[in-house]
């Protein structure tokens, strides 16, 4: 059975970059277009990892092949925040996981005592920001998976993830991080053998899964961004006045793979060089 672990709708709220955050929005598709389009790419089950929100679950839990998710913003002790994939929540899980999402301790606390499968997202991405030795130490010691395979990352920072996957043997996932249509199950998880739904979450917290499909690169991540912009005329009138800013879209976009490229050299390199001597994680250290 295949699933996209990793998609967003119009539910994952404002962008996160400056000055476009006021007026643009993360993603503008239609939770039942994404599951639509989802299903006629061959995925066997939907789920969707909106940005701290399950809000498109009104939509889609009459569907039986479907099960919610979502992408928690997290703060780690140093500081930094840190995108976790939880999977398969309840309404009651998503409230605990946003009132703990500050306090990793507590966060982690409960993804063990709930027994939910939960992984560090594109964990050689720039995107989130700076990263600390101390980081990857909670993410090696507290984190049983890792997205291995984002769709909208260059290979090169996915395979960097795969291999850190295998050496700390975690379990590997893999989606789309798709925030337009187009890009939707260009990567995926597949659990051979999986026949029903429990099937494959069973399959995949014992680590009987493996990430799929293809990679980003700097074309498909240009015209995702120019697709997002000019969805922003068709919900705001005066979105018309911002269009000649999609002339500098491909400079932004280069100067982001580049970024993500020396960012996934540096880190890579530097866990390489520290393997076994990473700084030990303790659940008793408190945010900064």
């Amino acid at each position: 059975m295949r699933c996209d672990l990793h998609v967003h709708t119009d539910r994952s709220g404002m962008c996160t970059v400056p000055v476009a955050r006021r007026f643009c929005q993360e993603s503008y598709n239609d939770p039942r277009e994404v599951y639509e389009l989802l299903k006629r790419r061959g995925m066997d089950l939907v789920t969707v990892t909106d940005h701290d929100s399950i809000d498109a679950a009104e939509c889609l839990r009459r569907y039986p092949d479907f099960f919610l998710s979502e992408e928690v913003t997290g703060i780690t002790p140093s500081g930094t925040e840190v995108h976790i994939g939880v999977y398969d929540v309840t309404e009651r899980d998503h409230i605990e996981l946003q009132r703990r999402r500050n306090d990793m301790p507590s966060l982690l606390a409960y993804l063990r005592a709930r027994g939910l499968l939960f992984a560090v997202n594109h964990v050689f991405s720039a995107l989130t920001g700076r990263r600390t030795d101390a980081d990857f130490a909670l993410f090696q010691d507290s984190f049983p998976a890792m997205e291995t395979l984002n769709g909208q990352l260059l290979a090169a920072c996915n395979r960097e993830a795969e291999a850190l996957c295998a050496r700390w043997r975690k379990i590997p996932l893999g989606g789309s991080d798709s925030h337009t249509l187009a890009e939707l199950g260009r990567a995926f998880t597949e659990a051979p053998g999986a026949r029903s739904k429990n099937d494959y979450l069973c399959a995949l917290k014992e680590g009987r899964a493996r990430a799929r499909g293809h990679s980003g690169g700097y074309w498909q991540l240009t015209r995702a961004v120019w697709s997002i912009a000019l969805s922003v005329p068709r919900h705001h009138c005066w979105g018309l006045l911002l269009t000649p800013l999609a002339a500098v879209i491909p400079v932004v976009t280069l100067g982001s793979c580049a970024r993500d490229r020396v960012f996934a050299g540096f880190w890579s390199g530097r866990l390489a060089g520290q393997a076994g001597s990473l700084p030990r994680w303790s659940e008793h250290e408190s945010c900064a």
